[in-house]
């Protein structure tokens, strides 16, 4: 019996195999990804419930700022209306309503893409926001590649130039990431155009009108993030895998930009989504110095206006980007180092393998080819193991 039961198992010696069926399915690309779509799913969930607490939040906050929203409606609290038109703003807008129908009106209108008609401009906020966000994410993508630039640099510099260097970037950094956007963007104005004149104080339309905002929106982020790639660098710099390139004879340079940076860029990119947070925020002070048209200085005027169809499709446009954005970013993050994800996993996995999902290293008794943790093919059975 054991005999037959061996030989009728595919993989016994002598067995009759048989071929597979023409129909017979691959693992589909579905059945490949299926860990990265779970997570997908769970983001965008996560993506649902955070816009419907911004949108909740802000919609109660906004009710809290003093001041009658139908005067905002008439044209503001110097427009003199009387009561009958106060009245019959309210009817028309249900503001006449208890707040719990106005809000559960507000979903209703929110869950079909209707973000309402501004108070003050008489328009939709869909129009609104639609004139306005392109000019604010070239604002801040923009400084966004600024402040990466300057940071790499700053970080390269800092790191590969001896203990002065790294003392005068350190300091650069924290004084950059401490400094407020209204301080730096007062500076700029009085250095770059009042005393040298080679730039204009407020934004232009073209290129030349968006390199102060640009610059004032990246300097303070840049110091953020030459921190993070300045830790990053030294870490790498000093791990075991860039000390077993300079034994292979690859020069310092060679280990720095293939190795060094590359494991450097893992964390920057994780702080990109929140980069990218901080920058919409400080486009509100950039915009409103400089004059610049974009969300930032719609929304200010929508608070004090009270205008409250704004003031939340504004919000929930911008909270809506930066889930996207963060998305994109621990997508991308996952791509370069697909253990990332792995280590997210609950623990108790295969026998053999290492916390972090790196793959222990091969058995004794294992098949030949198997290579360790740091990817070195392990010595095979009977052949002495060499350290060096």
């Amino acid at each position: 019996m054991t005999g037959d039961r061996a030989s009728a198992e595919p993989g016994a010696p002598g067995s009759l195999r048989t071929a597979p069926h023409p129909f017979t399915p691959h693992p589909s690309w579905l059945s490949r990804n299926a860990p990265l779509l779970r997570w997908l799913a769970l983001r965008l969930l996560g993506v649902v419930f955070v816009l419907w607490a911004v949108s909740t939040i802000t919609f109660f906050a906004i009710r809290l700022i003093p001041g009658d929203p139908a005067q905002a409606i008439l044209g503001g609290p110097g427009s003199q209306a009387s009561a009958d038109a106060l009245a019959a703003a309210r009817a028309e807008y249900g503001l006449d309503q208890p707040l719990v129908i106005q809000y559960l009106s507000f979903l209703g209108r929110l869950g079909v893409g209707d973000l309402g008609q501004s108070y003050a401009l008489h328009q939709s906020v869909a129009s609104v926001i639609a004139d306005n966000l392109l000019s604010t994410l070239t604002l801040a993508l923009a400084a966004l590649v600024v402040a990466v630039v300057i940071a790499l640099a700053l970080a390269a510099w800092s790191t590969r130039s001896g203990r002065a260097a790294a003392a005068i970037g350190s300091t650069l950094e924290v004084v950059g990431a401490a400094v407020p956007h209204f301080w730096l963007a007062i500076l700029a104005i009085l250095l770059f155009s009042t005393t040298l004149g080679v730039l204009p104080p407020v934004s232009v339309p073209g290129p030349v009108g968006l390199v102060l905002p640009t610059l004032v929106l990246a300097i303070p982020l840049a110091g953020f993030l030459g921190q993070v790639m300045r830790e990053g660098l030294l870490d790498s710099l000093s791990s075991p895998y860039a000390l077993s390139a300079r034994a292979r004879g690859e020069s310092e340079s060679g280990v720095f930009w293939r190795h060094a940076l590359k494991a450097a860029a893992i964390p920057a990119i994780g702080l990109t989504g929140w980069a990218f947070g901080s920058l919409i925020s400080g486009a509100v002070v950039v915009e409103t110095i400089f004059a610049r048209a974009g969300l930032g200085r719609s929304l200010l005027a929508a608070v004090q206006g009270r205008d409250v169809p704004l003031v939340v499709g504004i919000v929930i446009v911008v909270a809506l980007v930066y889930m996207i954005v963060t998305t994109v970013t621990d997508l991308a993050e996952r791509i370069i180092d697909p253990r990332i994800g792995r280590r997210n996993k609950a623990s108790g996995g295969r026998a053999g393998s290492t916390g972090g999902g790196r793959p222990g290293p091969a058995s004794s008794g294992g098949r030949a080819g198997r290579s360790d943790s740091r990817g070195n093919p392990a010595p095979a059975a009977g052949r002495p193991e060499v350290t060096l």
